[in-house]
């Protein structure tokens, strides 16, 4: 490996332990906070944190006004779907279920890559991606195989499907659209049109389905939700994938599910057993194939 492939490598495998605390919003921060205020909220304090450090990117008008169709797209598919709609899933359907379907994230992402943009399918990718799914799968079922077969899907699944995919179409283009902008320029201004674009939907909620409650832990869940999977985990995420490309950065959704998983055993005393060692060295056979060259 050469000296510069070194670190967007080693963050492969840091990103998901920012990503996966998403995880513990969804099940810690939903109990307090109606899904898609908290989605909003998270946005809108990314979007105000960032403009700390980068308030010049006011000074430049013009790369704004000719790059706010992609930046506003970006930010719909980045922040509006993947963040308001995992929240509103969980409502109706299984962390087992969301498990699965959000693992087909980089299926989609492999499958657009190669037939929109011509990107390389080579057989280390193959049998890569393979592995990590058959080492998630043996994490969400627990070792139980008879648990896929007994299923059921419900609305909720259906939009963890549209999380799925949203996050493919955002890794995609985040790495296909080049722009003027740097890496923390460019996400102050996703992270503003992702709040843009989740605020008619969080008036909706306001007013017609669920009221926020303004008090300590609504700030407490913002703000964590705000700074490690958002700040934190989306540079990593975009750095990493400016090195590896939109294909083998979106493996880091696998790496994603198997840190979820130990973020239960932490959090809500789920227990350590044989199935997650299993699952997880295969994850990480995956992710090490996926970077060899055919």
């Amino acid at each position: 490996m050469k000296k510069k492939d070194f670190l967007p490598y080693t963050l492969l495998f840091i990103q998901p332990i920012f990503m996966a605390s998403n995880l513990v919003v969804a099940r810690g921060g939903v109990e307090f906070v109606p899904p898609i205020s908290l989605a909003f909220w998270r946005w809108l304090s990314v979007f105000l944190l960032l403009m700390l450090f980068n308030y010049r990117i006011l000074y430049k008008k013009k790369i704004l006004l000719k790059e706010y169709k992609e930046l506003f797209f970006l930010g719909l598919m980045g922040c509006g779907v993947c963040g308001a709609f995992p929240f509103i899933a969980g409502q109706t359907t299984t962390i087992i279920n969301m498990g699965i379907i959000y693992t087909s994230s980089p299926i989609f992402i492999i499958l657009i890559s190669y037939f929109f943009f011509k990107e390389k399918m080579n057989f280390f990718k193959f049998i890569g991606l393979l592995s990590c799914l058959l080492g998630v799968l043996i994490i969400i079922v627990r070792g139980e195989y008879s648990t896929l077969i007994s299923l059921k899907f419900t609305k909720g699944d259906l939009w963890m499907l549209g999380a799925s995919i949203g996050w493919a179409l955002y890794s995609i283009f985040l790495f296909n659209w080049k722009s003027s902008l740097n890496v923390f320029e460019r996400f102050t201004a996703i992270s503003f049109f992702g709040a843009l674009s989740l605020l008619p939907f969080y008036m909706f909620e306001q007013n017609f389905i669920n009221v926020t409650t303004f008090d300590l832990k609504f700030f407490f869940w913002v703000i964590f939700a705000a700074i490690s999977p958002g700040i934190i985990a989306f540079i990593l995420y975009t750095y990493t994938q400016k090195y590896l490309g939109a294909t083998t950065t979106g493996f880091t959704l696998y790496l994603f599910t198997v840190y979820g998983a130990f973020y239960g055993i932490l959090f809500f005393g789920e227990t350590l057993e044989l199935f997650h060692l299993y699952g997880t060295f295969l994850v990480f056979l995956g992710v090490y194939l996926v970077r060899k060259k055919a």
